[in-house]
């Protein structure tokens, strides 16, 4: 066996040099890695936020001071999907756009509405739409990604703050909401927009009908619920509702609170509808707003007209569409 000499048997201990190079290199390789998320996140970002189409073009034409609508019409799917601008605007001769939010309660409605307002011109009216579960706040929000290239707008990233306290990561941790709160690869809209790519347009001024025939949904909600339900009032959606009139009143803006049709059937389940009704009257009274209850409409009494209990499909929503613009039209200007 052969003898190790010297230099063998004891090593000479790493140079200063070289361990002054390894730190470097450990150094340029992470930063090398964070400056690539970013970039990658900023590209998503970037290609996110120019989409042009379906419900992130219309979040960009808000954002970007586009709409600048005389009317406007807010609130949860159910404004998104009863309301067509198109119909109101030929009836009434004024411009109209609609910002509902789908999934939605009234805190992230009321972000919206804040939002739109500091990007464009106040409208001369805003339609506010209503329903049994306006005074229930967001206990998880719908869709996260939907908010994620905008959480640079203050009033979004209040909003999602307050729901859901770690949001400071989404806006602040490269790619960190698209990889836990994305389910649905929305990022991916935004890199196939950076190679010319638009998703396909299912709204039309911030309109989106369902072009679904009654979904037989109701019957076994009922089936599941003899004894009807009772829908939540609580502190904070109250003062939601009433921040939203008091906004308005800020801004000089004419508010009408609309409960749109909900199918009669689903009405007569509602075990605290009436003190519901009187609520949002009573808030729509003290904030000078108008109130008009749709809950009598002929439009109640036909499933033809409902995807579902709640929802209005698109002949549905084209005939109350029809109904409020006729009372739009004969309403004095205030």
């Amino acid at each position: 066996m052969s003898v190790l000499s010297q230099a063998e048997a004891n090593p000479a201990p790493p140079s200063r040099h070289s361990e002054v190079t390894a730190v470097k290199r450990i150094t340029a390789f992470f930063l090398f890695l964070v400056l690539s998320l970013l970039g990658f996140h900023h590209l998503i970002q970037f290609g996110m936020r120019r989409i042009e189409t379906g419900g992130f073009g219309v979040t960009n034409r808000i954002v970007a001071g586009q709409v600048n609508a005389n009317i406007v019409i807010s609130g949860s799917s159910r404004a998104l999907t009863h309301y067509d601008p198109r119909i109101i605007q030929d009836i009434t001769g004024r411009s109209a756009f609609n910002i509902g939010r789908n999934g939605s309660q009234t805190d992230m409605q009321l972000a919206v509405l804040k939002t739109y307002l500091q990007r464009n011109t106040p409208p001369k009216l805003v339609i506010h739409n209503l329903d049994s579960f306006s005074f229930v706040t967001t206990k998880e929000i719908y869709d996260p990604a939907q908010y994620l290239p905008y959480l640079n707008q203050a009033p979004i990233y209040e909003a999602v703050s307050k729901i859901t306290p770690h949001a400071w990561k989404w806006k602040w941790f490269p790619l960190y909401g698209y990889a836990v709160e994305d389910m649905r690869y929305t990022w991916s809209l935004g890199l196939r927009r950076l190679l010319g790519n638009q998703p396909a347009e299912d709204h039309s001024e911030g309109f989106q009908p369902r072009n679904a025939p009654w979904s037989g949904d109701f019957e076994l909600f009922r089936r599941n619920n003899p004894e009807g339900v009772r829908f939540s009032i609580e502190d904070k959606g109250v003062e939601d509702i009433s921040e939203i009139a008091a906004l308005c009143q800020r801004h000089g803006i004419a508010l009408i609170f609309v409960y749109s049709p909900v199918y009669f059937e689903m009405q007569a389940m509602e075990i605290n509808r009436v003190e519901i009704l009187r609520l949002l009257e009573k808030i729509s009274r003290r904030f000078n707003a108008e109130w008009w209850d749709f809950s009598g409409s002929p439009i109640t009494r036909e499933r033809g007209n409902f995807h579902n209990s709640q929802h209005l499909n698109a002949l549905g929503a084209a005939h109350f569409s029809h109904e409020l613009a006729s009372r739009l039209a004969d309403r004095p200007e205030r």
